[in-house]
């Protein structure tokens, strides 16, 4: 849930600063699209540190180099986030994290069927995992067919 925090407090102060004229975020579509990269630079960052070997623990059996998708993966996150502030491929990159968010759903699935911990904390439950999953990728639909 800390993601969505993260998310949601970045899009309110990215119109807010938007609206001051301190950024160049003249619509609810951009301010979301820097939130959302916010978030992903937020969730990638631990494809990089300790939480790493939980995260490697997710994916599931049946997938090679676990340790290797885990670090694709969050390399993909940074390129997507990035992308998302480019206003020239930004829709690209929403449609390219939304098909990522959608590949990496079956380690959340497979995290929280076999009680995987992260941080020593249980997996987020699929009854809020597959709807969170839902609102970021309405997210980036919605502000890639805003943007530019």
């Amino acid at each position: 849930m800390l993601p969505l925090l993260v998310m949601s407090v970045s899009i309110l102060l990215a119109r807010a600063l938007g609206a001051g004229g301190l950024l160049t975020v003249g619509s609810w579509a951009a301010a979301t699209r820097v939130g959302l990269a916010v978030m992903l630079l937020f969730t990638a960052s631990a494809h990089f540190t300790k939480m790493k070997a939980d995260l490697v623990r997710m994916v599931p059996s049946a997938l090679p180099r676990p340790e290797l998708l885990v670090t694709v993966t969050g390399v993909l996150e940074i390129a997507g986030a990035v992308g998302l502030l480019i206003p020239s491929i930004a829709s690209v990159a929403a449609y390219s994290l939304i098909a990522l968010l959608i590949a990496m759903l079956p380690a959340n699935v497979h995290a929280a069927q076999t009680g995987v911990t992260l941080r020593g904390r249980p997996a987020t439950p699929l009854l809020l995992r597959i709807p969170l999953q839902m609102v970021w990728i309405g997210l980036l639909w919605w502000s890639a067919g805003a943007c530019c």
